[in-house]
């Protein structure tokens, strides 16, 4: 083969490898620390006896296509159903991952002539989606609905006369922190603007039944959440809520929806069962909680980490070879904690990201704090 066909590329790996930025796969190993696996659903006894029931009277693997050829089965539908009622939406449509559908919904829906403002720590399927649409896109400031209010006068002022579309996470990936939704709205209600709610890693965990943060707003008509079914409820796949209307352009315009095959069938028995358990069996999601407030505290006499007050905690390093230094430290002892580097983070905010979930108890966060306190001492000397 010409190794010259391939030079620019292994040119590009070393360099990333000279700025610790080198990513590799790694196999899962030790306490999980690092899954979204928020509930300990993934593996639980219920969701895998609803697939295997499913199995048993034929529902099968492969949806066999698209959904809008022979990929759209019953179990698709009734998902749906169960998840615009669950979440008090008009209509739900499901999507075979949390990337896709946000790729989809900004690709589609803002039009030309339209403002999305999209917060700058929003997730990088909101960017990809907004850099490949067809509207015009600034960022704002994290969190900051001044900013978001500023850029939409500004634009307004040049000249803008189109639809303005707000893009946030309820809850944020990296950071653990939390939108401030009802200032968000009431900005969006001066503005008549539409606001897209990622609520990835807050659906199953935050809100009545795990219904999520933006819960108190969905069945609006300039709302549109994304609930992810890989996170919390322990499947795969994506369910957005919103207007029948959205839901129904989607249908028809969404290409990422149109052309792509369906997903399994199982998965969207596997996530409905998951939202029955989440109805079901709240103790799940008291005993999370109570999990995240004792880490809080820990983290915070141990270290001085003031507590992000969700089941995402970032402990924030900065520099990349230290990070991955104090990451590796911790896996040896068994604590599969990752770390985080740009541009999946700002520059000089390497972190690590340390997930709480169901999968791991008290005894175990004590553990792993000792260890990090270690780690990070032994790795501060050097």
């Amino acid at each position: 083969m010409n190794e010259a066909l391939l030079a620019r590329y292994e040119a590009t790996l070393q360099g990333l490898a000279r700025k610790d930025r080198l990513r590799r796969l790694a196999p899962r190993a030790g306490l999980d620390f690092s899954s979204n696996d928020y509930l300990g659903l993934a593996a639980c006894k219920r969701l895998g006896d609803a697939v295997a029931a499913a199995i048993a009277r034929g529902t099968p693997v492969g949806a066999t296509g698209s959904r809008l050829l022979r990929g759209n089965a019953p179990e698709h539908e009734e998902l749906e159903a169960h998840a615009a009622a669950f979440f008090g939406a008009e209509r739900a449509l499901f999507f075979g991952g949390g990337y896709i559908a946000n790729f989809a919904i900004l690709t589609a829906l803002p039009q030309k002539g339209d403002l999305l403002v999209l917060d700058e720590l929003a997730h990088a399927s909101m960017h990809e989606g907004a850099r490949a649409g067809r509207a015009e896109f600034v960022l704002a400031a994290h969190n900051d609905v001044d900013a978001i209010e500023d850029q939409i006068a500004r634009w307004r002022a040049e000249g803008g006369v189109g639809r303005v579309w707000i893009a946030v996470e309820s809850l944020y990936s990296m950071d653990g922190d939390r939108a401030p939704l009802e200032s968000l709205v009431a900005l969006a209600d001066r503005h008549e603007a539409f606001i897209i709610v990622d609520e990835a890693h807050a659906t199953g965990v935050w809100g009545p039944d795990g219904r999520g943060l933006a819960v108190d707003f969905e069945g609006r008509d300039n709302i549109l959440a994304l609930h992810t079914c890989g996170k919390a409820l322990g499947a795969a796949g994506a369910l957005v809520t919103g207007p029948r209307t959205m839901c129904d352009y989607l249908v028809n315009r969404s290409r990422p929806f149109i052309y792509a095959t369906a997903p399994s069938p199982l998965m969207a028995v596997a996530a409905r069962e998951a939202l029955a358990i989440l109805s079901d069996e709240p103790e799940r999601r008291l005993r999370l909680h109570e999990i995240i407030a004792f880490a809080g505290r820990q983290l915070a006499e141990r270290l001085g980490t003031a507590p992000s007050g969700s089941q995402i905690q970032p402990i924030i390093i900065g520099d990349n070879r230290r990070t991955m230094a104090v990451a590796a430290a911790l896996q040896a002892r068994g604590f599969d904690i990752r770390g985080i580097r740009p541009p999946t983070v700002p520059e000089g905010t390497s972190r690590l990201r340390i997930s709480l979930t169901l999968n791991v108890d008290k005894a175990a966060i004590s553990a792993m704090i000792d260890a990090l306190v270690e780690a990070l001492a032994q790795n501060d000397q050097r």
